[in-house]
């Protein structure tokens, strides 16, 4: 049993330095429910506006961040939700955030898209 939380802890941690790495180099974190709990313990809170799992709602305003009680929020590179119910706004985002919004459908106006730029010929827009 020992070595099994030995084993948590030292998992605990790399997620908790793969966090603060993360959000010091300016790559995106994104986590839900009682995952925020990592951007506390990575000690990066302070000052972000984040939300998450109400019973960690304490623990994140005392380690300095602004709480609040909204589906998805986004902080700089930190996105954060409340709970699995929250899943489909939470995944919009980072996809947003990732790729930008939705392009538009591959069919236009009963054209193909693909169709009509390859029958235009080389080097030229149609």
């Amino acid at each position: 049993m020992a070595g099994e939380l030995d084993g948590r802890r030292v998992a605990i941690l790399a997620a908790v330095r793969f966090v603060r790495d993360f959000v010091l180099s300016g790559k995106p974190v994104a986590s839900i429910c009682h995952g925020p709990w990592n951007v506390v313990e990575a000690d990066v809170a302070r000052g972000r506006r984040l939300t998450s799992w109400p019973s960690i709602r304490t623990d994140l305003r005392n380690a300095g961040a602004e709480v609040v009680d909204e589906e998805v929020v986004t902080d700089g590179t930190i996105t954060t939700s409340r709970s699995p119910d929250d899943l489909p706004a939470f995944c919009e985002r980072i996809v947003r955030s990732s790729h930008g919004p939705r392009s538009p459908p591959a069919r236009l106006a009963g054209r193909d898209r693909r169709t009509a730029s390859a029958s235009a010929g080389p080097g030229r827009v149609r």
